[in-house]
């Protein structure tokens, strides 16, 4: 009796994580990690340090393209501190297509950017593709690694 209630449970807990890890982020979920991905890239563009610390953490991966260095958070802070530096500013951010995958505590976006921004009193515009990881830790979304490509 004891190894049938076993079993029992066993398949139980298997078949809600199965369930579970397949399905999209749910549209309350999806605000709240749409709105961390958003305060992400704000905030680099801000040299906005204090948040993107508590969002992207030490232990970020991040490849981008053309370059052939992976960066980690420190790399992070000093590109956005040099950006800022040379008086940078966002002028637009757009992300036209996200789609979202939810497994558990990990999500993943795929999306399409384009961002315009202002340096030394130059415009320009950059598009591409990205696609992000995104980690619940206590509550919280936090993005340790993406990967981008630019459109030519």
């Amino acid at each position: 009796m004891r190894r049938a209630i076993r079993i029992t449970v066993a398949m139980v807990g298997v078949l809600a994580m199965l369930f579970v890890s397949g399905l999209p982020a749910r549209p309350d979920d999806q605000a709240e990690l749409l709105k961390t991905r958003e305060s992400v890239w704000r905030s680099w563009f801000a040299n906005d340090t204090k948040t993107l610390e508590a969002l992207v953490p030490p232990d970020t991966i991040v490849i981008s393209a053309g370059e052939e260095k992976w960066k980690n958070q420190a790399d992070i802070l000093e590109s956005a501190a040099k950006f800022h530096a040379a008086d940078g500013k966002l002028i637009r951010l757009e992300f036209p297509r996200t789609e979202i995958q939810r497994f558990g505590d990990v999500a993943v976006t795929y999306s399409q950017y384009l961002y315009e921004t202002e340096e030394n009193g130059k415009r320009s515009v950059t598009s591409g593709r990205v696609t992000e990881v995104f980690v619940l830790r206590n509550h919280h979304w936090t993005n340790p690694g993406w990967h981008t490509d630019t459109e030519k």
